[in-house]
């Protein structure tokens, strides 16, 4: 939004994705600005790697067993591998279909545990209001 307001060369009708608007914001920018993108995603893509690998072999291990952590390693290295070569959109909709498995079954346990969330948070409420 600033980036159209900013800079109304910026046709925003005529791009097609974020990346390509984030891409040509940061261009405004002399100099530095390609540089302060370039870092940004550098980080937030290595974060991002490294979290979900231990959030991954956490679960592999909640599951498995210790046993099952270098199959998974194995398989978490070569979809790392193989992921830069496919195209994004299928990165895309991969990750969307991924995080969706993950949700529902949490979703579906708040709601079996929902009951037992609501006596909780009422035995917290007076307490609180106890020491008030």
């Amino acid at each position: 939004v600033s980036t159209i307001m900013k800079n109304p060369n910026i046709n925003a009708d005529q791009i097609s994705d974020g990346g390509t608007l984030t891409t040509l914001a940061f261009g405004q920018i002399p100099v530095l600005g390609p540089i302060i993108l370039t870092l940004g995603i550098i980080c937030f893509a290595y974060s991002t790697i490294l979290g979900w690998a231990y959030y991954g072999e956490r679960a592999v291990e909640y599951f498995a067993g210790h046993k099952g952590l270098i199959p998974y390693r194995i398989v978490y290295v070569l979809v790392a591998a193989i992921a830069p070569i496919v195209a994004l959109d299928v990165v895309w909709a991969l990750a969307d279909i991924l995080n969706a498995l993950m949700a529902i079954p949490n979703l579906i346990c708040m709601l079996l545990l929902s009951g037992e969330i609501a006596k909780d948070i009422r035995e917290f409420q007076k307490k609180i209001h106890k020491y008030n």
